[in-house]
Order: C-alpha cells, then sequence, then structure tokens
C-alpha cells in the first residue's frame, strides 16, 4: 500500500534530533515516531512553540515526516505498583517525592498534557509534508496493578484480577476523555507487563473502558509471537482499534533450551532463551501474513520499525529493516485479477 514507514526513536535515546534525523533519512526512513525523551522531545520545552517547530524544522530538512509521539515510560507508571526501577525511568517532575500514589497521579497528569502537546505538535505540520493518514496519535503503556498474578499460584481469583480492571478503567477513563477533548487517540502497545498483553486480556481492557473511542492499539506482532498468540488474527479482531503499528521481529524455539517462555531471569542475547527479539527478517514473524491482514482492514497508517536486536549492529540493521518492509508493503490492486477474461474488459 505503499505508507510511510517510521523509525521508532525510543532505542536511539542516546543519539540528538539533529544528529538521529539525517542517519533516518540516510537509512531509507520516510518519518520518525518520536519518543518523549529528552533528546528527541524534551517536554520540559514542548509548551514553547519554538521548540516545538524546531523539531519539525529538523524533520522537514531530512524529509522526514511524524505521524505519532512516544510516551510509554510515563504511560507505564500510571497503574503500576511503583519501585525503584521506575525511578530510573522518571523525571524528577513526575517521581517527586517516590510515594507510589503520588508517582502514578503525576504520571497520570502528565499523559493528559502529553495529548494537548500531541494536537498542538501536530498542527504545527509544515505544508512541505504530507498530512498525516491517522489521527493525532500517542503511542504508549497502560501499566498494570495485576501483573505479578500472570501465574495464578498462590490461587489468583477473578475478583482480584477484576480489580485490577476496575483501576485501570478509573485511572484511564478521564485521561482518555482529556484526550478525545482534544481529538487525539491513545494507541496500547499490547505488552507483557501491560494491563493487556494478548488478544483474550486486550479484549477485557476494552470492555472494562467502556470501548472508549479513543482507546485503540499500537500493533505490534512481536509481543504475540513467542507467547502463541496469533498475531494476524489480532489485527483481524481489533480492526477499527489497530491506530498504529510497530514492524518489530522476534524468534522463538531457537535457544538450548535452559530458559522458557518466562525468561529464565536471563538477559536478553543469552543464548538459553527461549526467545528473543530479532531484527526484521530475521525472526519468525511473518509480515507477509501481516501486511495482507492491514490491507484487508484498510489500515493507511505508518510501519513504525521499533529496532532492536542485541546481536546486530543498529544501523546495518535498521537500515536492511527499512528496505525489509518497503519489499513487504506491496500496493493493493483495485481490480480482480480474473476480470481480464471478461469478454467486456478485451
Amino acid at each position: 500500500m505503499a505508507r510511510t514507514i517510521t523509525l521508532f526513536t525510543g532505542q536511539w535515546a542516546d543519539m540528538k534530533l539533529e544528529d538521529l534525523a539525517p542517519l533516518a533519512a540516510k537509512m531509507g526512513y520516510q518519518g520518525l515516531e518520536i519518543a518523549l525523551t529528552q533528546n528527541h522531545f524534551d517536554m520540559s520545552k514542548a509548551d514553547d512553540e519554538a521548540y516545538l517547530k524546531s523539531r519539525w524544522d529538523i524533520l522537514a530538512a531530512n524529509g522526514l515526516n511524524c505521524f505519532a509521539l512516544s510516551n510509554h515510560l510515563v504511560g507505564q507508571c500510571v497503574c503500576d505498583n511503583i519501585d525503584s526501577r521506575h525511578r530510573a525511568m522518571m523525571p524528577d517532575s513526575i517521581w517527586g517525592d517516590g510515594n507510589p500514589e503520588g508517582v502514578r497521579q503525576r504520571a497520570a497528569a502528565e499523559m493528559i498534557r502529553t495529548a494537548k502537546i500531541c494536537k498542538k505538535f501536530m498542527s504545527m505540520r509544515p505544508a512541505s509534508l504530507a498530512a498525516s493518514p491517522i489521527a493525532p496519535t500517542v503511542t504508549g503503556f497502560t501499566g498494570s496493578s495485576i501483573w505479578q498474578y500472570l501465574y495464578s499460584f498462590p490461587p489468583a481469583s477473578q475478583e482480584m484480577i477484576e480489580a485490577g480492571y476496575t483501576d485501570f478503567a478509573k485511572r484511564w477513563k478521564p485521561i482518555l476523555d482529556a484526550f478525545d477533548a482534544e481529538g487525539v487517540n491513545f494507541a496500547l502497545e499490547v505488552h507483557p507487563t501491560e494491563i493487556a498483553f494478548d488478544i483474550a486480556s486486550a479484549e477485557r481492557a476494552l470492555n472494562a473502558i467502556g470501548n472508549h473511542p479513543r482507546f485503540g492499539f499500537n500493533y505490534d506482532p512481536s509481543h504475540f509471537g513467542y507467547q502463541g498468540v496469533d498475531y494476524v488474527k489480532f489485527i483481524r479482531k481489533f480492526a477499527d482499534r489497530i491506530f498504529h503499528a510497530h514492524m518489530k521481529d522476534v524468534w522463538w524455539g531457537h535457544g538450548t533450551g535452559e530458559a522458557g517462555v518466562f525468561g529464565g531471569h536471563t538477559d536478553f542475547c543469552d543464548p538459553r532463551r527461549y526467545w528473543d527479539f530479532r531484527s526484521i527478517g530475521h525472526g519468525d514473524i511473518n509480515f507477509e501474513e501481516i501486511i495482507v491482514a492491514l490491507n484487508d482492514i484498510k489500515y493507511k497508517g505508518p510501519l513504525s520499525v521499533e529496532w532492536e536486536d542485541g546481536r546486530m549492529d543498529r544501523i546495518h540493521g535498521a537500515t536492511e529493516a527499512c528496505a525489509k518492509v518497503k519489499s513487504f508493503d506491496f500496493p493493493t490492486s483495485d481490480i480482480a485479477f480474473d476480470s481480464a477474461f471478461d469478454t467486456s474488459n478485451q
């Protein structure tokens, strides 16, 4: 369908946007999904229109567009059970004194602010760049108060699980209402540790939030394949909720058999692991089936490469991945292939 191929900047947060943008263009990308990190989109400066314009100036100078902002890390804190892991990824303005409920509330307020900033930023798109094929979108995480109940021992009752979905709805509905007021979509990346991590939990999350019109998904097949979740069925199941799409690969069943789906408390790239993220085309995800499904649901948004592969140089890998995604994203046909047999067409 010749969608725009973008690069998610989260894994490149060590580089300034001024340096990443020309590199992304050189690697073949047509846009960026910008993570709200200090080097790329500093939220402490985002109320300044001149700063927002400077982001567009950098993009436009390199022929790059932007259709989505990412605030995964702050979103994670809205529902999570807060501990020292969160301190490492939170600015002081969100962490405060570290009181868990205070962190959650400040994170929720920052997500509401993110919707306002996203609307403002997207409205400043230079005329030289193509209009967005999707509504202004923030991709991210929700966190979850019940992830620790994944393996139900000691037994976790359905009442305990339902309390987690109730907590999610209580915290996220005001955020989503604010997104709706701004005309901005929130696209949850369905992912382990989130309130939704497979098809069943995604459906439950939607029900909990009352099918809120601004709550959808940042589709990413890499988080489904190794779990045994049908990653193509997810697209068809939630056709009207695919707000954004990540292209990311994973392999499974390639380790030594010493660490299973749960990872065995090993680091990524440990040869004992059952699964690991791989550069696109080097894993087990069938991207052609994904593209067919995205075409079938008429998804016109960007294909955003989230590049992760600890076994490969990232510039080599991200360059190759961009080319592969372009080759997968074949144009659709406006005619039936057998219409040529009709004598009226001859």
